[in-house]
């Protein structure tokens, strides 16, 4: 594995994992806590923060605190698509 491929073995550590970058995070969860006994769930949203212990992202649901030893999986996500504007009837 070189040295580009690092990120790959420790996702929370992925190069893109800055703010304003807008991605989607797989992480783990307390399967216990959760309630349909689920073990991962995601955040899609920009990044608001990100330090050496957690990324902030703000989704459209409120802000995801997720703790950078938890993420499984990051990918960096293009801006969501823009909806039409309505038009007007006469």
């Amino acid at each position: 594995m070189t040295i580009r491929d690092e990120h790959r073995r420790h996702a929370g550590w992925a190069p893109f994992l800055r703010a304003g970058t807008r991605v989607v995070l797989r992480y783990a969860i307390d399967r216990e806590a959760s309630p349909h006994g689920e073990s991962m769930t995601d955040a899609l949203g920009t990044i608001q923060t990100a330090d050496e212990t957690e990324v902030r992202v703000m989704t459209r649901r409120g802000q995801v605190r997720v703790p950078r030893r938890l993420v499984i999986a990051a990918k960096e996500v293009p801006p969501p698509p823009t909806r039409p504007a309505a038009r007007e009837t006469p």
